[in-house]
């Protein structure tokens, strides 16, 4: 009887109606949110295939990927949809951590899940700025840019009491979300949220373990830069994820591991938009 009670109590309780409303505003948000993220790394994967390829100069990072749309038809329109995106992301990044909107729970391992949604969503938040001080004309959003931009961010943090072993911290924990993601990649419950039926989850799943996959790979030479340049107290090392695919142009055979990473990307960003159509959100109603 809980069940109908509840729905009784709400159709005469116009502030619990309101409350409802917000859990259903919140779940879009939150598919926007997911849809935006996607086309982002939808953006890099091309950029870095494309240059892979040589028909793009180099690959570009999530801030410099989403600004090459300024040059498109109502470009700026959709670079102001990717940053409200973006924030309704970190929002839902905020439920998801403080919250708990995903039942995780408050064991140590989710715990630490729950601390990595928190710095998700901040560096999302982050990023919708950017986006947004680009459609000020702000700042310069090329590559080169980008990179000077985190240069400058480590250099900041070396200045600071410990500084080098902040940056050297950062390092690690980046290095610790890409082996996450490859960890994710071969666990068992991989796709488990998504609520559709099992002939497209099947495929589905598939396009989201290589994501991310290439995604954690991609993480690998991001997080070495950042470690090496507070071990060696030289902040010219630190590089965005731009920088980080360039590293991987550079290695031996770099031109045909850039073109899978950025075809994982892209898969990851395909993934990212399966999420915001078919993943199970469950916001906290206070109903």
């Amino acid at each position: 009887m809980a069940g109908p009670t509840k729905r009784w109590l709400r159709r005469i309780n116009p502030w619990s109606r309101r409350k409802s409303d917000l859990a259903t505003v919140l779940e879009w948000a939150a598919r926007a949110g997911y849809a935006a993220r996607g086309f982002v790394y939808l953006s890099i994967g091309a950029l870095a295939a494309m240059a892979a390829t040589e028909l793009a100069r180099s690959p570009a990072g999530s801030r410099g990927a989403v600004a090459a749309l300024a040059e498109w038809p109502l470009g700026l329109l959709w670079i102001a949809l990717i940053a409200a995106g973006l924030i309704c992301f970190s929002v839902w990044r905020a439920l998801q951590a403080i919250f708990d909107a995903d039942h995780q729970g408050k064991a140590p391992k989710a715990l630490v899940g729950r601390a990595g949604q928190a710095i998700s969503g901040l560096v999302y938040g982050g990023l919708a700025w950017s986006l947004l001080e680009v459609l000020d004309g702000l700042e310069d959003v090329s590559e080169m840019a980008d990179n000077r931009a985190a240069r400058e961010q480590a250099a900041g943090m070396m200045d600071m009491p410990f500084g080098r072993w902040l940056v050297v911290g950062l390092g690690l924990f980046i290095l610790g979300a890409g082996v996450a993601n490859l960890i994710k990649t071969f666990g068992k419950g991989f796709g488990e949220k998504l609520g559709c039926n099992p002939k497209v989850q099947r495929w589905a799943r598939w396009i989201g373990r290589f994501g991310y996959g290439a995604r954690g790979l991609a993480f690998a030479p991001l997080g070495y830069l950042f470690i090496k340049s507070g071990w060696t107290a030289e902040a010219g090392e630190a590089r965005k994820l731009g920088g980080a695919l360039q590293l991987l142009e550079a290695q031996p055979l770099g031109s045909p591991i850039l073109f899978l990473t950025g075809v994982g990307l892209a898969a990851f960003g395909v993934f990212a938009m399966i999420e915001a159509r078919w993943r199970r959100i469950d916001p906290p109603d206070p109903t």
